[in-house]
């Protein structure tokens, strides 16, 4: 996965092992960055790298 490689909702789904419900939450509360293309929800590559880095960090304190 590259860092500037922007996910579909689907695809940042199946990443995180989450359903869509849960993805647009973390969406909502802003703790998962995204952008929007016209009508197309996409999350970028490195959101979804840190957002899981942030939790493992977390997970080891």
């Amino acid at each position: 996965m590259h860092d500037d490689e922007l996910l579909t909702v689907p695809e940042a789904m199946a990443r995180l092992k989450i359903g869509r419900s849960a993805l647009y939450n973390l969406l909502r509360a802003r703790r998962l960055a995204s952008l929007t293309i016209g009508r197309a929800r996409r999350i970028p590559a490195h959101a979804l790298n840190d957002y899981i880095q942030h939790h493992l960090e977390e997970a080891t304190r």
